[in-house]
C-alpha cells in the first residue's frame, strides 16, 4: 500500500460539495484535453460514473463505464485473466492495472480510472483489512499507474474517499 487515509471526518474530499467539485474539474480538464474517459468501478458501484454525469454536458468527454462487481464481470467485460484472479485475488495491482487497460480498450477512450477494494463492512483479512483500495489510471498508450490505499471508516466513507482519490488521479495523469 503506497497511502493510509483516516476517517472521512477528517478526510479531504468526502462532502459531496467536495466530490463535486473534483468531477468539475476533471471535466474541464478532460474538455480541453479533448480526452474522453471511461471508468471500471468495483467497490465504488458506479459512483465515480455517477458524480461524473452528474454534470449537464458530460456525453462530450465521457464515454461510459462499467460496474466489474464479480470476478465474472471482470474478466468476460474487461479482460482480467482468471491467473490474476486466482494468484493475486480481485483487490490486487495486478487485477486493476488489467481493468483499466481493459476499459480503456473496451470503450475506446483515452482516459481510464479503475477502481477495486474492500468497502466493508465484511470481507476483510489480515493481509486486506477493509479499506484496503487499488485505484489504476490510464491516459493512452502510456504506461498504467497503480496505487494502493488503506482507508479508514465505514462503507461510505471507504468508497467516498475512493471516488475522492480516483477523481484526483485522473487530474494527475492529465496536467503531467
Amino acid at each position: 500500500m503506497n497511502q493510509h487515509f483516516s476517517s472521512a471526518d477528517t478526510a479531504p474530499g468526502t462532502s459531496d460539495r467536495e466530490l463535486a467539485e473534483a468531477a468539475q474539474r476533471v471535466a474541464d480538464l478532460l474538455i480541453r484535453r479533448g480526452a474522453v474517459l471511461a471508468t471500471a468501478e468495483s467497490c465504488t458501484g458506479g459512483w465515480i460514473a455517477k458524480i461524473l454525469t452528474d454534470i449537464a454536458g458530460s456525453s462530450a468527454w465521457f464515454e461510459g463505464g462499467a460496474v466489474t462487481y464479480s470476478n465474472s464481470l471482470k474478466r468476460n467485460l474487461l479482460g482480467v485473466e482468471a491467473a490474476t484472479l486466482e494468484r493475486c485475488g480481485a483487490v490486487s495491482r495486478e487485477t486493476v492495472v488489467e481493468m483499466v487497460v481493459g476499459a480503456r480498450r473496451r470503450f475506446a477512450a483515452s482516459v481510464a480510472v479503475a477502481v477495486t477494494g474492500i468497502a466493508g463492512p465484511a470481507g476483510g483479512s489480515p493481509d486486506k483489512p477493509v479499506g484496503t483500495v487499488w485505484i489504476g489510471w490510464q491516459h493512452g498508450e502510456d504506461n498504467v499507474h497503480a496505487e494502493g490505499f488503506r482507508f479508514d471508516g465505514g462503507r461510505d466513507a471507504v468508497r467516498r474517499q475512493t471516488v475522492f482519490v480516483a477523481l484526483q488521479g485522473i487530474e494527475k495523469i492529465l496536467t503531467r
